[in-house]
């Protein structure tokens, strides 16, 4: 049984995640590059894709950060991109955020 759960761990992780070098650009300060190795992109990007899985007729951002209201705005609204590259969710349109902006409204594929 544990074989199964182990393989299933391994599958998602090869969706999930980003590589430090892709978060950074070569002229950033070491600070940022030290940054980039400590995110633990594979869960952030599984957190926010299962969030906006449990939101059949899609979710806008502001949603999502209600959900998550311990991580730093910044940490959940960088995986969008990330998981719209991978193809794993879709922009189905715009909808108006609470402060009156419009956000784009996404669904898991």
């Amino acid at each position: 049984m544990n074989d199964i759960f182990g393989s299933m761990k391994q599958s998602m992780e090869r969706f999930f995640g980003t590589p430090a070098f892709k978060l950074v650009r070569k002229e950033d300060p070491t600070t940022s590059h030290q940054s980039a190795q400590a995110v633990d992109t594979t869960k952030l990007e599984t957190m926010v894709y299962e969030a906006i899985k449990g939101f059949p007729e899609g979710c806008i951002s502001d949603e999502i950060l209600a959900m998550y209201p311990q991580y730093p705005y910044s940490s959940i609204t960088a995986r969008y991109r990330a998981l719209l590259d991978k193809d794993l969710i879709e922009v189905s349109g715009v909808k108006r955020g609470r402060f009156g902006r419009n956000q784009r409204i996404m669904k898991a594929k």
